[in-house]
């Protein structure tokens, strides 16, 4: 397994292109080699391209806009083919059990035709979870359970996120497990007390500075065919993002990665 770094947390300092460079080059000096590219300014494909090889990055996930998954769908497939990307993500879907309009079936309906055209071209559609995947419904399964037993395996993959899981009562690595062969791509944010909550993203903390047992969650990743686990920091907490992103990375690499 290899890992990377999820650039919605740097989502301050890449505003315009040439921040967006600063910031690719920095994460390089860091030592990441890998990144998902994320909640970024506006940038064409071939000088994304040209930005990645220049700093010997390879980005391995995107989130795309979901009005460009619904009704771009083949163009945002061609734009990945110009920087090799595999994996298209939808970053955030507003789930809920009674909203008309962003119920569990309004996902399907709207996402099945998506994930059958990306597939068809080549790439892998992927959704990022958050803490309302883990709401139930009325069969009692929760929603991201329903969702992996309603696409198939090679039209829908996971971004299994191991702080929204915690933060939803779930267990991380369990479902690193459960959902095997289906996650290329997991991101890894730890969480930890805060006494100031007000609300989940408070919580978010450095790699290894929180209370998630990473060990299990490394062990089942390696066993499930993940292939890479990208760092993300919703919160920094005022402090600099680039400096968490290095002790995230010093972190890892003290467990061998």
């Amino acid at each position: 397994m290899e890992i990377g770094i999820q650039f919605y947390t740097l989502r301050d300092y890449c505003k315009n292109l040439d921040d967006f460079a600063e910031s690719l080059k920095k994460v390089a000096d860091i030592g990441y080699k890998n990144v998902q590219i994320s909640a970024v300014c506006d940038y064409e494909p071939e000088w994304l391209k040209e930005q990645l090889d220049k700093n010997g990055l390879k980005c391995v996930l995107t989130h795309t806009a979901a009005a460009q998954l619904t009704d771009n769908t083949v163009q945002v497939c061609r734009n990945h083919d110009v920087f090799d990307c595999k994996n298209i993500g939808l970053g955030y879907y507003d789930f809920s059990l009674v909203k008309d309009g962003v119920k569990y079936e309004d996902f399907k309906k709207t996402y099945t035709p998506v994930a059958k055209t990306i597939k068809e071209n080549g790439k892998y559609f992927m959704y990022h979870n958050h803490a309302k995947e883990f709401l139930k419904l009325d069969n009692g399964k929760v929603i991201l359970e329903q969702m992996a037993e309603d696409f198939a395996p090679d039209e829908l993959g996971f971004i299994l996120d191991t702080f929204w899981i915690q933060a939803a009562g779930g267990d991380p690595a369990a479902w690193v497990e459960k959902l095997k062969g289906r996650i290329p791509v997991i991101h890894l944010k730890d969480y930890a007390y805060n006494e100031n909550f007000k609300e989940f993203c408070d919580n978010i903390a450095v790699i290894g500075e929180g209370i998630l047992n990473f060990d299990r969650v490394f062990e089942k990743a390696e066993s499930s065919g993940v292939e890479y686990m990208v760092v993300e920091q919703d919160n920094c907490h005022d402090e600099n993002p680039f400096d968490c992103i290095k002790r995230s990375y010093d972190y890892l690499k003290s467990c061998g990665f």
